[in-house]
This record gives C-alpha cells, structure tokens and sequence, in this order.
C-alpha cells in the first residue's frame, strides 16, 4: 500500500503540474484576448503585480494626496479581480531620508522633489521620473497679527524652506524678485515642514514657504495666513513628482504603467467633484497614510478648492526646462540637466487613467 500510494501521489503531481502550465498559458491567451475586450484596463492594472509588489515613498503632505489614492483604487482594483494591490504606500519623515532609500534602492520609486531628481540623475544615480503628482500646493505663511503685507517688509527676516532642492525655495526667489528683492535680503534657513507652524508660532521664524497642509495647519488655528499662494502666482507650480528606479523600469514596465495610470487615475478623480475629495481626507488621514488631522486636510481642499489641484499631470518638457534654469540661477544646480537623463515620458504617453472606485 506504500508503494502504490507513493505511485498515485507521483501521478496526481504530474497531472497537477500540467494542468497548472494549462492555466497558465491559458490564463496569458486570454489576457490576450481581453486587450480588445471592454475590461482590459482594470484587468492590467491589477496583473501587473502578479510577480512583484511595489513599496512607493512618500511624505505626508498633500502634494501627494495621488499617491495614497492610487494606492487604496490599486487594492480596490485587485480585490475585486481577486488579486493582490500592484504596489503600497510607505511614509517618510523627510527628503532626506527618502532621497537616501531611494538612492541605496531600499525602494524602487518615491514622490521626490523635481530639482533633486534632476540633481540625482546628473550624478548617475539610476532614476527616472515618471509622472508628476500635483499642481500649485505652495504657501507663504506669516503670522496673522504680523504687519507683513508684502515681500519687502520680510528684508532681514528669517524664512524657512523645506530645502534648497524644493521647488518651494524657487519660489520664494520668484516672489523676492517681483519685488526687486534677491534671496541674500532675507535670512533663509532650512527646516522639515513639520515643524514650520511651531516655529511661527514662537517667533522662530518669522515666515515660511511649504507645501501643503503645514500652511493650513496655521491658518486653521487662526495664528497665520499666507503672504502669498502658488494658486495666485504660479498656477502651474509642480514640486513632486513619481520617481522609480531605472532597473525597475527595465525589469517591470507593466508594473510602472500600472502605478503611473492609478496616479493619472487618482488626479483627475481628486478634481471631479468635491465628494471625492471629501473622501480622499477620510482615506489620507488615516495611520495607514498620513496619520494627520482630517479637518486640516479638508482645509486645504476646500480654503479655497483649488489651494492643490491634481487632474492636470501633463508632463510639458517646457515647464521642466524652466524649473532646470530657475535650480541653476539658484545655485541649486551648477548646470543644466538634459531632459532625457532624468525624465522617462514613454509612460505618460501611453497611459490610460486607472478607475478610482472607493
């Protein structure tokens, strides 16, 4: 009874593993078949993670607002194809640490500020972006009971940045300059956003330039409000963008397609209708993303609704260019970056927005 046990066992094996190659190159006939049907693109979306799970970087501030959206439809998605989420959303504290993983490839892609991946490529650090996140996003805030009206009233002032890679430094520059000021008649210092309200608050600082949602963390609580708004003066304002790593692209095309057309997805559902945005706090505030205080996210959304706006990712070589002589006129960059070293469009050319349904 051994021997014939182990015999049927064998046999039950064999016959297993074949009908597995069945299935399996069935399963790959069919998904061809499905890329002429009417739900090819859900379908993609989700086979894209069948060999590998993406972990994508992030900072919890509302310039990435895509990111943790795209990654609750990519589950979403998947669930219902019974599969596993293509890719998932890791938060970090700052650019620093995110620049570092990022680099040593402890991830393969990360929201990551545009002047620093134009920095990072010219180095030969293997990164491409791929996609942009958002568009204006940028305060500068000054306390509520200052007599700070306009940018030169700042002359001698200390002003805090993110970093002098964020695009947030480039425009402070851009506001000094409309008022015939440079950056060397302010005090400029670096600080992580987190802490940029405290620091106003107990006369650190005396005003600071940042994304969202550390301006409205402020001017919610009623001891700030902006001096000035990228929604006022620099509409088409970008700072973060999707950035992955080129072996990841080499290795796994589907995988990125899929991640660049849920964060296309994600933009356009965030400036559909205010529901969604609604929505879009209640997912983001939350420990699993950005852990902040819903009401301060729906600040942001909603004082005035387009403070952020995400529907329009196009990638304009032009704006890139612009922002690359902006980084050199800054000394951010000691020269110019070609286009093609840090920017890989071939995914934006062919994306398809992913549906959001949440």
């Amino acid at each position: 009874m051994g021997s014939g046990t182990t015999s049927d066992s064998l046999s039950a094996a064999r016959r297993r593993k074949k009908l597995n190659r069945r299935l399996v190159l069935g399963g790959a006939v069919g998904a061809g078949l499905l890329a002429v049907g009417s739900g090819v693109q859900r379908r993609l979306h989700s086979s894209a993670t069948a060999s590998q799970r993406l972990t994508v970087g992030g900072l919890a501030v509302t310039c990435n607002l895509t990111l943790p959206i795209a990654s609750a439809a990519s589950a979403v998605n998947a669930s219902e194809d019974g599969g596993s989420p293509a890719f998932g959303y890791t938060k970090y504290t700052g650019w620093p640490e995110i620049k570092e993983s990022l680099m040593s490839g402890g991830i393969q892609a990360a929201y990551m500020l545009a002047p620093l991946v134009m920095d990072l490529a010219d180095k030969n650090v293997p990164v491409k972006i791929v996609s942009i996140g958002h568009r204006s996003g940028a305060v500068i805030m000054v306390r509520a009971d200052s007599a700070y009206r306009n940018f030169r009233d700042l002359t001698g002032r200390r002003v805090a940045i993110p970093s002098r890679f964020a695009v947030d430094f480039l425009f402070l520059r851009k506001m000094l300059a409309n008022e015939g000021m440079t950056v060397d008649q302010v005090e400029v210092v670096e600080m992580a956003p987190a802490d940029m309200p405290a620091a106003l608050y107990v006369n650190g600082v005396d005003a600071y330039c940042t994304g969202e949602p550390f301006g409205a963390a402020a001017q919610s609580a009623g001891y700030a409000r902006p001096l000035s708004m990228t929604r006022d003066e620099w509409p088409r304002y970008m700072c973060c963008v999707l950035t992955v790593r080129e072996e990841l692209i080499a290795t796994n095309r589907p995988l990125v397609q899929s991640l660049v057309d849920h964060v296309l997805g994600a933009g356009l559902w965030l400036d559909q209708q205010p529901q969604n945005r609604e929505r879009a706090v209640e997912i983001a505030a939350t420990p699993e993303y950005f852990n902040q205080d819903p009401n301060i996210l729906r600040f942001v959304m909603t004082n005035p609704s387009d403070r952020v706006t995400y529907g329009d990712l196009r990638m304009v070589p032009q704006e890139f260019e612009e922002m690359m002589q902006q980084s050199v006129e800054a000394g951010t960059l000691s020269h110019r970056v070609p286009y093609e070293k840090y920017v890989d469009s071939s995914f934006a050319r062919v994306a398809r927005p992913a549906p959001i349904r949440l």
